[in-house]
């Protein structure tokens, strides 16, 4: 008896992140310059400007998140409601990992968890952004690994080890401040002065090696060859720039939110043991 042959998947865009027929999720990726978000179910990424809708007719639109903190919390969830509502099932709760900040914090995360809040999610999860997008490039978690997030408004140098966040630095200074009085040199700059930093201060080898591993790079940023090249001769060793960076972390949750769905036990309530246990589930 001749077995068939399994159909495969109708090719798409985007191939490195889950498609889940069964599962109600969402994967988010707020960032000052851009949202990015993937629901289960679909195969392409949201991709579009973090602007606040109008309370009501005559206001004006705004930016609700600005150098990586969250300055209308009220705005953003109509933001989201506007964007994802109509692309969740009717019925049923999803389950959402957002990605954050690595510096954000407690105020941070409180606040991103009052704005998802209008898209009625059963359990929300947290990730650091760095850690979504060592997942999204698949990077061996095994090894020390420096994470450098060049974005709009925002650049954060990350050491994970073991999967988890050790040391980052971060500078209030993105591709959007670029102009002819800002050159790019003045991102790499910062770059290289946060890695010496975390060299100075790490009493361990963990941040050297994951130097002479080569840093990789995540963000819009890590698009730009004038950015990408110097960073490389600033810290004198390789830089990787993952594949599609600026979706990088969006496509890093989609895959953490698979791994949720596939263990129950990484949908706790609380926010702490949220990241022990979704790193463990992977």
């Amino acid at each position: 008896m001749t077995t068939p042959a399994k159909r495969r998947p109708t090719p798409s865009r985007h191939r490195s992140w889950p498609w889940c027929r069964h599962c109600s999720g969402i994967a988010l990726d707020l960032g000052s310059s851009r949202t990015r978000a993937w629901t289960s179910g679909r195969r392409t990424i949201l991709d579009v400007p973090t602007v606040t809708p109008a309370a009501s007719p005559g206001d004006g639109a705004g930016w609700p998140i600005q150098r990586g903190t969250i300055v209308d919390t009220p705005g953003t969830a109509r933001m989201l409601d506007r964007l994802l509502a109509p692309r969740l099932p009717r019925h049923g709760r999803p389950l959402l990992v957002l990605t954050t900040p690595v510096l954000g914090g407690v105020a941070y995360r409180a606040e991103a968890r009052a704005a998802v809040e209008v898209l009625r999610p059963r359990t929300v999860l947290t990730v650091p952004t760095a850690r979504a997008v060592a997942v999204a490039a698949e990077a061996d978690l095994a090894r020390p690994l420096l994470v450098v997030d060049l974005g709009a408004h925002l650049t954060e140098v990350t050491l994970l080890v073991d999967g988890a966040v050790t040391d980052a630095r971060r500078t209030a200074l993105g591709t959007s401040d670029l102009d002819d009085l800002t050159p790019p040199t003045r991102i790499t700059e910062a770059v290289v002065a946060m890695v010496t930093g975390m060299l100075d201060q790490d009493h361990t080898p963990h941040t050297l090696h994951a130097l002479r591993r080569g840093a990789l790079l995540a963000g819009g940023g890590a698009l730009r060859a004038d950015l990408a090249r110097p960073l490389g001769e600033g810290l004198r060793a390789p830089v990787r720039p993952v594949r599609a960076p600026h979706t990088a972390a969006v496509r890093g949750a989609a895959r953490l939110l698979q791994a949720a769905h596939a263990h129950p036990s990484a949908t706790p309530a609380s926010d702490a043991p949220q990241h022990r246990r979704l790193h463990g589930a992977l």
